[in-house]
């Protein structure tokens, strides 16, 4: 099995939460998912619990895996504070890319770009098989991530752009993102380094992190294809949480997929 000692997510574990404060449109989508599906629910990059705890406040077990054993703490201080147990949510450490579990699922969920934490076609193919494994005659597997633009792929990467001011719902504090971005076009891979800046109450910076992550963007036919030859068959591609239809001024895909 892949080592999993020390992952790329550790370091984000204490600023996570804040850091993604405004991330919030999909979680309604996922919960909605889940409730449908009935439960067990898998997630894969689960992390802090940012989308597993509202599926397990809506009454479905959970099931939610990820690598980075410190983002999983914060998930588990935030459940036992909550009052969850692991018969509300079970909470597993390991690698979306060859875990084993002793059950099997009629929904797996890979919320926020997680599928694009896999950074080569061989990578995503071991977790496509994985997953197809722990699904049920019929399981779905449903997922999203962003649509590569050529605008993002033009930027500048040696240029910090401001990305957002976010208030971290728990502290109050203040939090200015920039963000700089590298792209290796040929391997589609995208490093980004985001710039946190806390903020003190008289706007004053008080504490700077450096955060660093890499995704392999994906397009459409491309997953379309990966999808199929990893047998799942395709039930819908959504554009948007609300479901609307995906076409050409969609900016996110939303993958609906059948166990075939």
């Amino acid at each position: 099995m892949t080592s999993i000692s020390n992952t790329p997510y550790d370091t984000w574990a204490e600023i996570y939460d804040a850091v993604y404060a405004y991330v919030r449109d999909d979680i309604p989508f996922y919960v909605e998912e889940a409730v449908s599906a009935g439960g067990p629910v898998l997630e894969l990059g689960c992390g802090t619990g940012r989308v597993s705890i509202p599926m397990a406040q809506a009454g479905v077990q959970v099931v939610g895996l990820d690598y980075s054993e410190a983002m999983l703490a914060v998930a588990r201080r935030k459940c036992q504070q909550l009052g969850f147990d692991s018969t509300s949510i079970e909470l597993v450490h390991a690698d979306m890319r060859d875990f084993v579990l002793d059950r099997q699922f009629d929904l797996a969920i890979i919320p926020f770009r997680g599928f694009l934490a896999l950074l080569s076609v061989e990578d995503q193919i071991r977790a496509l098989t994985q997953i197809r494994e722990h699904l049920t005659p019929g399981g779905r597997l449903v997922f999203n991530v962003f649509v590569p633009d050529l605008d993002m792929l033009l930027q500048e990467g040696d240029t910090s752009y401001h990305f957002r001011d976010v208030t971290d719902p728990e502290t109050g504090k203040n939090f200015v993102l920039w963000q700089q971005s590298g792209y290796d076009n040929h391997n589609q891979i995208l490093a980004t380094r985001l710039t946190i800046e806390e903020l003190d109450d008289d706007m004053a910076v008080v504490r700077k992190m450096y955060r660093d992550f890499q995704l392999r963007y994906a397009h459409r036919w491309e997953l379309h294809h990966l999808l199929t030859s990893c047998g799942f068959e395709i039930v819908d591609l959504y554009g948007d949480f609300d479901r609307l239809p995906f076409d050409e001024f969609s900016n996110e895909m939303v993958w609906v997929v059948r166990k075939a």
